[in-house]
């Protein structure tokens, strides 16, 4: 796979509130980022990683805003199985994924059909994603 040193770099949004809480689970903002290369994505969330091929994004969308119980640190939805790596109530973007992906548990047991991240720019990030599922098509 290609170096990081490819890749965009996109930042997670840390609600003040929200910052130290997360900090004694290892989610600070030098722990935290997507990075979005021609062929890959990766999200490091503190202890937490999700590496999937681009050709596996089946889209993207913007949501929030979500309630602080809803979306403080690493979340599975029992609904769902979607994962969420949250640090903000504002606002984040939802990537659905065409195969399930690892996240939230190392043996790769639990696969997450999406994955919700509160991104300091969502909009771009959603924008992109988007851009490249569509032109896969």
């Amino acid at each position: 796979m290609p170096s990081d040193a490819t890749a965009e770099r996109f930042e997670f949004a840390f609600e003040r509130r929200l910052a130290r809480p997360l900090s004694l689970l290892g989610i600070r903002p030098d722990t935290c980022r997507l990075l979005l290369a021609p062929s890959w994505l990766e999200v490091r969330f503190g202890p937490w990683k999700v590496r999937t091929p681009l050709d596996n994004v089946a889209g993207a969308e913007i949501t929030g805003p979500y309630s602080v119980w809803k979306v403080t640190g690493a979340r599975m939805s029992m609904a769902d199985r979607g994962l969420t790596f949250g640090t903000s109530t504002e606002r984040g973007v939802c990537i659905r994924f065409h195969r399930p992906v690892r996240g939230i548990e190392p043996t790769g047991l639990l696969r997450h059909p999406g994955l919700t991240l509160t991104l300091a720019d969502p909009s771009t990030v959603a924008r992109r994603l988007q851009d490249l599922a569509a032109a896969r098509r």
